[in-house]
């Protein structure tokens, strides 16, 4: 059974930055995708940014520039580094992990960011 946890959010003032970290149970090299998703209250749960095997990444278009996410093999952990943020950015943030060959993808539990204006 795959395990994601996250940790790192918090409260932030507009402006300031956070990373996020995803640590997984298993290699994340055994994945052919990991991601950030996020849920603002009253709001759909969307992508924020996605990193693919081969090294490729996805961002959502309301964080390109600001946001870069990245992973260490080594430490089977994948990171979102969250700079200038600004209020709009707060929501819960999950992370998501995908694996062939599974019935349905993993996630994390959640961590909060919120940041104040």
């Amino acid at each position: 059974q795959v395990q994601l946890v996250e940790s790192g959010g918090g409260l932030v003032q507009a402006g300031g930055s956070l990373r996020l970290s995803c640590a997984a149970s298993g290699s994340i090299g055994s994945f052919n995708a990991m991601g950030w998703y996020r849920q603002a209250p009253g709001k759909q749960r969307e992508l924020v940014a996605a990193i693919i095997g081969g090294g490729r990444t996805n961002y959502a278009d309301s964080v390109k520039g600001r946001f870069t996410i990245s992973g260490d093999n080594a430490k089977n952990t994948v990171y979102l580094q969250m700079n200038s943020l600004k209020p709009e950015d707060t929501a819960v943030y999950y992370c998501n992990a995908n694996k062939i060959g599974a019935s349905s993808p993993y996630w994390g539990q959640g961590t909060q960011v919120t940041v104040s204006s």
